[in-house]
Order: structure tokens, then C-alpha cells, then sequence
């Protein structure tokens, strides 16, 4: 875990995050997969992010162990047949790439593009989505999604970076630092996540934070 500004941030495993905002106690989970036993009956969750339907991002067995009927859930529109047949008494919101929402908490949630541009595992046509948060102490996280380097990111400003390094279905270290360096350039700290459970290694993060000079980097525990 690392506290930035009041808002500590926890690495679930693979592309899954945990923010925990001090001030008004919210809790957001992005792409919750393979939790660990903890989270178990936790239940806890204000807001989940869900960034497109494969099984380790849209994982049911997963969100059962931090929904609750009062958690909302904002996702990409290829994930809402299945959240709606799981929990028809949640508040489910489509987002399309671009699209904004100013929640009465003080947080603000931007989709943003993302897509494959050398493979064809996340067609820019299915409108997956990384996601843009804002908090209500003004630090802003970027989570990427499964993306490779694309022009949307240009336009993106943030604090905090989280961006795949494993290469196969996503941008490799070497790209990531890339985008990070030379594109995206975060404020504050940049997170390598995609590495230790379905592809990628260790190795790959390591080199991730090496080479990334724009802003301070750290590798996450799985927590």
C-alpha cells in the first residue's frame, strides 16, 4: 500500500486496485480479480470500475466478495448484460470512451480509450475503456486498462499513472516506459500493473521502474 495525499492505494494482483479515500471514506475497486482471502465477505465496496468483459477484468467470483446493494458500478457497455443478470439491484452505469460523471462524493470518473493497435485482443471497435478518477482532494488516477500506446493518451493529464508492462495482450515494459516518459508524463508516481499472474514477470516491472524519469515509481504488494 502507498498513501498519496490521503488516498491510499492498494495492488489487488494483475490490473486490480483498491483506492481508499480517508477523507469521506469511500472505497473504489478497479477490475477486482483473484482477490485474496481477505476480502472474503468484505462487502465494502462504494464504487466499482470495470473496464471490459474478459474473465480477469469482468470476474464475477470476485465482485461477489466487495459488492454490496448499495455499490455502483460504472463499466464498459460490452459488460452490462452481465452485471445486470448478477446484481439487478445495483446501480449500473455504461460508459463510453470520453464520457464523464460528477458523483455527489466529491469524485469525478472519466473513461478513456483503450485498445490494441498491433494485436487484435481489444479491438478499438468494442469501446473497452481505462478509466480517469478524480478524487475530491483534486489527486487524479489514470488507470490504463489493457491498452496499447495510443493517441488518446496525450490529452490525458494525472497524478498517478497505472500501466501495463507484460507485452502479449498489451503494451511491453519498453512501451510503457514510453508512453510514460514521453506521452502520459505523470505528476506524481506511475505503477506497473498486467505482470505475475497471467503474463508478464517481475522482471517486467523491474525494468518499468528503472527507466521511468518523469516521476517517482514503486512496485505494489499484492494486499
Amino acid at each position: 500500500m502507498i498513501d498519496v495525499e490521503g488516498v491510499e492505494i492498494r495492488w489487488n494482483g494483475h490490473d486490480g486496485f483498491r483506492f481508499d479515500l480517508k477523507d469521506n471514506k469511500r472505497k473504489i475497486y478497479v477490475d477486482p480479480y483473484k482477490l485474496i482471502s481477505g476480502y472474503n465477505h468484505k462487502n465494502d465496496a462504494d464504487i466499482i470500475l470495470i473496464s471490459h468483459n474478459h474473465f480477469d477484468h469482468l470476474s464475477v467470483e470476485d465482485i461477489n466478495k466487495i459488492i454490496n446493494k448499495n455499490t455502483r458500478i460504472y463499466c464498459a457497455e460490452e459488460c452490462l448484460d452481465s452485471l445486470k443478470k448478477n446484481y439487478p439491484q445495483n446501480d449500473i452505469t455504461v460508459l463510453k470512451p470520453g464520457e464523464t460523471r460528477k458523483l455527489e462524493d466529491g469524485i469525478t470518473i472519466t473513461s478513456v480509450e483503450s485498445y490494441n493497435t498491433n494485436k487484435d485482443f481489444h479491438p478499438k471497435k468494442d469501446e473497452k475503456i481505462g478509466f480517469l478518477i478524480k478524487m475530491n482532494n483534486n489527486l487524479t488516477i489514470y488507470h490504463t486498462g489493457d491498452t496499447d500506446i495510443i493517441p488518446e493518451m496525450e490529452k490525458v493529464d494525472t497524478d498517478i499513472l497505472l500501466i501495463p508492462v507484460s507485452g502479449t495482450y498489451v503494451m511491453t515494459a519498453q512501451e510503457a516506459i514510453k508512453a510514460t516518459n514521453e506521452i502520459i508524463k505523470p505528476k506524481k508516481l506511475a505503477i506497473p500493473m498486467h505482470y505475475g499472474s497471467i503474463v508478464g514477470s517481475v522482471k517486467d516491472a523491474e525494468e518499468f521502474c528503472k527507466n521511468v524519469n518523469v516521476c517517482k515509481t514503486v512496485m505494489l504488494e499484492i494486499e
